[in-house]
């Protein structure tokens, strides 16, 4: 299946650029000529034509140099390359004359028939093939830089042995079912994304995360299609089916980024859509002006004309954004980084401040509780039971680690009834007839159960960077509330946190801050370990969104990290959303204009590098072609370039740039650009 759906795409893109003159915004500056996708028969065609155009232009410049037998010889030879290198120009320009829009191909034809025409054979062959040559070379950097994600296909396998009535026998993989029992034997790629029921197993993650050591993996763990078993067993429980694994997802969010324009490239579009034209019209004059009015001669000036339409061919210029948006977003995506879209690389190259998500993002997100400080209650099990009973309903990691805390200690506890979630406070039920409440400090203190006693205690455990959760009775029908106990939780940091905050700042982004709805001492104490800037506590999800705005206003370029479903809000207001560890969780992928496939803050230095890289790179093409672009006009105004020269600047120029382009690809993955 998910062959099928690349196939289809790329078979789309071929026959949308098939039937470029349908659409108006293919038949600017470039048009359909310089940069465009084969299918692999066209692309095998064109490439024997070239060929054979080639070695006819050699031979009728030995025939033509060397004075070997009739004049007409290399006419007829230069002839034959023409047709070979330029049958699939032909249409191209025709098309252009029609619609009244000159663009590459159309200019191309032009220079060779004017040098056709004043005797220069030859040299109209060579202009032919040579751009035949630059036009191929283009289609073959946007494949090679394509291909890396196209590879990706070849992870998944195409069977998968399935347990049925008992024993496993083998199936094409698109036959399997979600919730089927699949083993994978050591040294297998993982077929689809499930869950390990047995077996304990190292698996490489390298093509789903980026991860560059194995990842061991045990009955309970999510292990996803693509990825490389080690010297293990596993039977795996199927979570998803082919066409929806992570793998899948993947090869469909990169394949939709490398089609959206960047900003650059759109300016560059509509610089070509104007500039061909312009140029055409210019060559005309250089044409017709000086024969007309100053004397000229016809034929030289119709000379200069051929080489100033050739010298003025915007290929290097139009290749030069999209080659270098495909590339960069080729190579984060095989470091595990998804980015949807080269106007979300160009963005995230111009970062100047970044909001990040405590719980998860500078924590390791898995806390655990550490103590229980009685207030009233007779002992810890008390305060436990009430407080698992309640945040049995929550899925927020500090309510799943009091469950586990009261589990594991085999406490007891109901489910509450009546349970309703505050937003950024905690959470009240009702236990045995009774109202009870968790929550953070700011809960305690809107439930006016906050006494000296309790401040002081919550003090010293924020103190410690330590989160807590006041465990008690909600006032209610004029009945005062009271606070059993108070639950202290740590959350470790992350390993690298530290160094990924400073790498974040050496890539170039001047503020880091923090947005929590821990306390604000938790917050300052766990900034102040990794070198945070700055550290808001105490945020509502509003809160953030404010904040990230505040962050626009001073910074304009800001970065929100999270975890893609609670932060969404922040996350949309940022100017780029970041989700961290989206590997398998489908609204993080969804929601972020990045995911992070893996848990690790050092990721966004890496990216925020590469899209500094890749703007430096679009910036250098540019400015290249458009320097050389002049350099050259200026040489064919004064009478001092020919065809030869033009089109070998042209081709020149357009290997340089694409070559610039594809160094994206050559830094060794998991390395920082």
């Amino acid at each position: 299946m998910i062959q099928q759906r690349l196939n289809t795409m790329k078979h789309d893109d071929h026959k949308t650029d098939q039937n470029s003159d349908k659409h108006a915004d293919h038949d600017s500056g470039h048009g359909a000529g310089c940069s465009h996708s084969h299918d692999e028969s066209s692309n095998r065609l064109e490439t024997i034509s070239l060929a054979v155009s080639g070695v006819l232009v050699v031979v009728a410049l030995l025939v033509h140099g060397f004075k070997v037998g009739p004049v007409i010889v290399p006419k007829v030879l230069a002839l034959g390359a023409m047709l070979a290198g330029g049958w699939f120009l032909l249409p191209k320009a025709w098309v252009a004359v029609r619609r009244l829009r000159p663009d590459i191909n159309l200019l191309v034809v032009i220079a060779a028939i004017g040098a056709s025409f004043i005797g220069e054979w030859v040299e109209a062959a060579a202009v032919v093939f040579l751009f035949g040559v630059a036009e191929w070379l283009e289609g073959w950097a946007d494949r090679r830089a394509r291909r890396a994600t196209e590879a990706l296909l070849e992870l998944a396998p195409k069977k998968a042995l399935v347990k049925r009535d008992g024993k496993f026998i083998e199936v094409p993989v698109e036959e399997v079912s979600v919730d089927e029992t699949v083993a994978t034997r050591s040294g297998m790629n993982i077929p689809l994304d499930g869950v390990v029921l047995s077996g304990e197993s190292a698996v490489n993650q390298a093509p789903i995360t980026g991860e560059s050591v194995p990842v061991d993996k045990k009955p309970g763990d999510t292990v996803f299609a693509g990825t490389i078993n080690g010297e293990g067993s596993l039977e795996i429980k199927v979570t998803k089916t082919t066409g929806d694994t992570t793998l899948a997802r993947i090869i469909r969010l990169v394949a939709e980024a490398q089609e959206q324009k960047a900003p650059t490239q759109r300016f560059v579009d509509v610089f070509a859509r104007y500039y061909t034209p312009a140029i055409t019209a210019v060559a005309l004059l250089v044409f017709l002006v000086p024969p007309l009015f100053m004397n000229g001669d016809w034929n030289t000036w119709l000379y200069r004309a051929c080489v100033l339409l050739i010298i003025a061919c915007p290929c290097a210029l139009v290749i030069s954004t999209p080659v270098s948006i495909v590339a960069g977003l080729t190579a984060l995506a095989r470091r595990g980084v998804l980015v949807k879209g080269g106007a979300h690389l160009e963005t995230i190259g111009r970062l100047k401040a970044l909001a990040v998500d405590k719980t998860g993002t500078i924590t390791e997100g898995k806390p655990r509780v550490l103590s229980v400080d009685l207030i009233t209650a007779k002992n810890p099990g008390e305060v436990l039971r009430v407080a698992a009973a309640i945040d049995a309903h929550s899925a927020h990691p500090l309510a799943k680690a009091v469950v586990a805390n009261a589990t594991d200690l085999k406490i007891d506890f109901p489910r509450a009834e009546r349970y309703q979630a505050r937003s950024g406070r905690g959470a009240e039920g009702m236990i045995d007839g009774h109202t009870y409440f968790v929550g953070n400090h700011r809960f305690a203190h809107e439930l006016g159960v906050c006494s000296e006693a309790v401040e002081a205690r919550l003090a010293t455990f924020e103190a410690q960077g330590q989160s807590v959760v006041v465990v008690g009775h909600r006032p209610h029908d004029g009945c005062t509330g009271e606070v059993l106990g108070i639950i202290a939780i740590g959350d470790t940091l992350r390993p690298n946190a530290k160094a990924a905050i400073e790498s974040i700042h050496a890539a170039g982004v001047e503020r880091v801050v923090m947005l929590s709805g821990d306390n604000q001492r938790t917050a300052d104490f766990i900034a102040k370990q990794v070198g945070i800037d700055e550290a808001r506590g105490d945020l509502l999800p509003d809160d953030k969104v404010a904040a990230v705005k505040t962050l626009r206003e001073k910074h304009e370029i800001v970065g929100m990290v999270g975890d893609g479903v609670n932060d969404a809000p922040a996350m949309a207001t940022a100017s780029i959303g970041i989700a961290m560890g989206a590997a398998g969780t489908d609204a993080a992928i969804e929601t972020a204009d990045i995911a992070l496939m893996q848990d690790e803050l050092g990721k966004i230095a890496e990216t925020v590098a590469l899209g500094q890289r890749t703007m430096r790179i679009i910036y250098f093409n540019i400015t290249f072609a458009l320097g050389l672009k002049a350099v050259f006009l200026v040489l064919t105004m004064l009478g001092h370039a020919s065809l030869w020269f033009a089109i070998l600047a042209d081709t020149g120029a357009t290997l340089l740039v694409i070559a610039n382009a594809l160094r994206l690809l050559q830094a060794p993955k998991g390395a920082r650009p």
